[in-house]
């Protein structure tokens, strides 16, 4: 009985869903150019009177519709609610002549953790599904008061603690480049639907990674910012009052002027309860010459071919356009790593893994596996790593999944705040620089089930998380399966870092790197900034977008609809 009315409630919320996507319009080519525009010329259009908000919620409906067929990216469907709210902008347009905001008419998507009046945020627990929302979360209500249409809620993995995007209620999201791959995640649903341009802009968070692995694996852009220049209430999550690392919420976009028009919008504005720091949008000027640091190695996992390559194109256009690029090596990455898990692992996974009730645990969250282990079989699969497999940096990950006292979660806070000094004096101080280069992984993409035994390539995000430094994400390349093959001499390279972790990433019969079944699927960087330089990095973003040139194939309208 238990079972059954566990099935009831996923067939459930799946009928209903489909049902409701029915709804959107026979997709049409897009005459108009309704979704090859930025959010700025969606709103510019709408104030000219070329195009209505009713018009382009239509096309971006009928387009979302297209994506979910594709990818399965959407939760809660939006659409008529979306209609509604169109045709309220168009009428208060017609008699004022007024535009709402800086977001009139604008659809958005909104991951599925924000809550909403009227839907749900379950998340993908069947828990917490058939409670809709009272109350609009901040960052929701903020764009809404800007002009913007909520047109769906997007997929996420379950937990959110994995960046591959599957859970029991709504299944698993597709990489709209290629059905072997995962969008990524948390935000993979965002990434998916925006990718194949069915929503201007996204709202995401991030507390490894989650804006930023998901903008990669799909080809689009976002920010991660600074935590507390974004309010986050509203946004539910498996483990509320966790502030090992925080979590911030953020802007994703076909754009860096979309990431930039949402940041101006959301910036600095505070919710009901003052969380936010009364920081807003602030007007920068740059020199003309800028110093990064890159690196193709956190010194934990190397990054691929392909990812090395979009780094050392970005550093290449960067110069060419007169900027000064350095090499930099960080401090000690998998440090960073090891506190990020110890910290997360602190109660046992036992609050986050509380909420799945009947729910199958996805196998994406096998690192939540290692603390329930006795102590002594923790401590002998971690000595067996190091010693006989040769991987001290690998051991040490399993070795800080454990169950800590308060007491040795207040070391291991003291010990983040050590690092965050450290990374700032060696890395900020040291090469007085105004940004860093980096992969965002070290792979463009990973197949489906992969991350049940790669969560830690999470890694090259997450430090940025300890660190709390804000990072935009730019889509670089795409791969090429005659350039980014792996050189005869790449074991004797140097950059190398956990031996278990590479082995499964570029050597044996299937390895996870391969760049003939990647062929044309993109390839990101990370663009990162000192702490509270949001407008910095976004400027930046800016800046290397530029420089690499429109050729490359991304931005709104990019998508290649002969793929589905």
């Amino acid at each position: 009985m238990f079972t059954s009315s566990y099935q009831t409630i996923i067939n459930g919320k799946r009928t209903q869903r489909a049902d409701l996507v029915s709804s959107a319009s026979a997709f049409n080519p897009d005459k108009h150019g309704y979704v090859k525009a930025t959010a700025s010329d969606i709103v510019s259009n709408i104030e000219k009177g070329e195009w209505t908000a009713s018009e382009v919620v239509e096309a971006y409906i009928a387009r979302a519709a297209l994506a979910h067929a594709a990818t399965n990216c959407l939760t809660e469907v939006l659409f008529d609610q979306a209609r509604r709210l169109a045709k309220e902008l168009d009428d208060e347009f017609a008699a004022t002549k007024r535009l709402r905001g800086p977001l009139h008419g604008v659809p958005v998507s909104v991951k599925d953790q924000f809550e909403m009046i009227g839907v749900d945020a379950s998340i993908g627990f069947t828990q917490w599904t058939n409670k809709p929302g009272a109350k609009n979360a901040v960052f929701v209500a903020q764009v809404i008061a800007a002009g913007a249409i909520p047109i769906a809620k997007t997929n996420v993995p379950q937990t959110m603690f994995a960046f591959e995007c599957c859970n029991p209620v709504w299944g698993r999201t597709l990489n709209p480049h290629n059905d072997a791959f995962t969008c990524g995640g948390s935000s993979g649903g965002e990434g998916a639907l925006l990718a194949m341009d069915g929503s201007v802009i996204g709202l995401g968070s991030d507390i490894g990674g989650s804006l930023r692995i998901p903008s990669a694996y799909c080809g689009i852009y976002s920010l991660k910012p600074t935590f507390g220049r974004v309010s986050r209430d509203g946004a539910k999550g498996p483990v509320p009052g966790f502030e090992g690392i925080n979590t911030v919420v953020g802007p994703m976009a076909r754009s860096v002027n979309d990431v930039e028009l949402a940041s101006r919008v959301v910036f600095g504005h505070q919710g009901p309860y003052c969380e936010t720091a009364p920081l807003p949008y602030r007007d920068i000027n740059l020199p003309k010459k800028l110093k990064f640091g890159y690196y193709t190695s956190d010194g934990y996992v190397k990054a691929s071919p392909a990812c090395k390559r979009a780094v050392l194109e970005s550093v290449e256009a960067l110069r060419r356009e007169g900027h000064e690029c350095v090499e930099v090596e960080l401090p000690n990455a998998n440090e960073a790593f090891n506190i990020f898990v110890g910290l997360t692992s602190a109660d046992g996974f036992k609050t986050m893994l509380s909420h799945l009730g009947p729910d199958p645990k996805e196998p994406s969250l096998s690192l939540t596996i290692a603390p329930s282990f006795p102590w002594f079989v923790r401590a002998f699969a971690s000595w067996a790593v190091e010693t006989l497999f040769g991987d001290k940096l690998y051991a040490d990950g399993l070795r800080s999944a454990s169950i800590k006292s308060v007491r040795e979660y207040h070391a291991l806070v003291a010990k983040r705040d050590e690092y965050i000094r450290k990374f700032y004096q060696e890395i900020w101080l040291k090469h007085s620089l105004d940004g860093l280069i980096a992969p965002t992984q070290a792979l463009p993409q990973l197949r489906h089930g992969g991350c049940t035994t790669l969560s830690s390539l999470a890694g090259a995000t997450i430090l940025y998380n300890v660190v709390d430094s804000p990072v935009g994400c730019v889509p670089v390349t795409r791969v090429d399966p005659t350039v980014d093959v792996l050189p005869a001499n790449w074991a004797e390279e140097p950059g190398h870092g956990a031996k278990l972790i590479e082995k499964q990433l570029y050597s044996g019969k299937a390895p996870f790197y391969d760049p003939k079944a990647m062929a044309g699927m993109p390839v990101g960087v990370q663009i990162v900034g000192k702490k509270w330089e949001d407008e910095k990095v976004i400027a930046m973003m800016g800046i290397l977008d530029s420089a690499l040139g429109e050729k490359r194939g991304f931005g709104p309208g990019a998508y290649d609809l002969a793929k589905v």
